[in-house]
């Protein structure tokens, strides 16, 4: 690669530097010729802090992890946040100072703090989903069509499973495939979900959506969405062997970004879902 090239790559922080998904997200991010890693966010207890970035991956970034985000983010175009939703929120205003754009996986946010990415996204440009994975994302457009064409008499059941130290339920991915079906049905999810069921619930509510939550083992993600009628049921399913999927999936939210100066944006537009299938000549 020529010098030249080099000074076009798309510079790239990080958050969660040291956990599972940031280092997935980093070792994508080095990987890739034409994104430069430019700073690695953790925690200030985090045991990694002070260490090269790329470390675990036996190679040397020449960016150390650290815990002081305005540093981390001073020679960045795009962080890529998957942390929690307090920190989430607290990196995006200083990026929202610095002029530095972000790609948002962070799951477990409430309405009240997406307002707050909504604000800063008055600013800067962000790319929020509660799932970065291409495969997810294609999965919520079939959802859709399904949904449209499978009426109420169709009873909806999501089943989502995940490893043991995930702390929110469901899943963001499986409230988002609610909004998507509820959405296609003319209702929201706050009207029709239905996200407990113990001893006596009497019959199933025509129109509701069920969700159940599955936890244990190191599980990276599997979701289920049932569509059952009388004599036939369709089930869709989703499954993640690897954070590989996400992480590549954030890098195409990182280069949709790129050039943009404010505005909030799904996946669906990243990946050009959201543009109606032009019909055969």
């Amino acid at each position: 690669m020529t010098e030249g090239a080099r000074d076009r790559r798309l510079r790239v922080a990080v958050a969660g530097a040291s956990g599972r998904m940031g280092q997935a997200l980093i070792e994508a991010v080095v990987a890739s010729p034409d994104l430069a890693l430019a700073g690695a966010l953790d925690v200030a207890a985090s045991a990694s802090i002070g260490n090269d970035a790329a470390a675990f991956l036996g190679q040397q970034s020449g960016v150390r992890i650290g815990a002081d985000v305005r540093a981390g983010l001073a020679g960045a175009d795009v962080l890529i946040d998957f942390t929690r939703p307090e920190g989430t929120l607290a990196h995006l205003a200083v990026c929202r100072d610095l002029g530095v754009n972000a790609v948002v996986g962070t799951t477990g946010l409430t309405p009240p703090q997406k307002v707050e990415v909504a604000a800063f996204a008055e600013r800067i440009a962000i790319v929020m989903a509660p799932n970065m994975s291409v495969g997810v994302n294609v999965f919520m457009k079939l959802l859709d069509v399904a949904a449209r064409a499978l009426d109420a008499s169709y009873d909806v059941e999501i089943v989502e499973t995940h490893h043991r130290l995930k702390v929110d339920a469901p899943s963001g991915t499986a409230l988002q495939m609610g909004e998507v079906v509820a959405a296609a049905r003319g209702t929201t999810l706050e009207a029709c979900a239905v996200h407990a069921r113990h001893g006596d619930t009497g019959a199933r509510r025509a129109g509701t959506i069920g969700f159940s939550s599955l936890r244990g083992g190191d599980i990276v993600g599997d979701h289920t969405v049932l569509f059952a009628g009388v004599g036939e049921r369709i089930e869709i399913t989703h499954r993640s062997t690897s954070r590989a999927n996400y992480a590549q999936g954030s890098l195409r939210a990182v280069r949709f970004l790129a050039g943009k100066k404010s505005g909030l944006f799904g996946m669906a537009q990243v990946l050009g879902l959201d543009t109606p299938a032009k019909a055969s000549p």
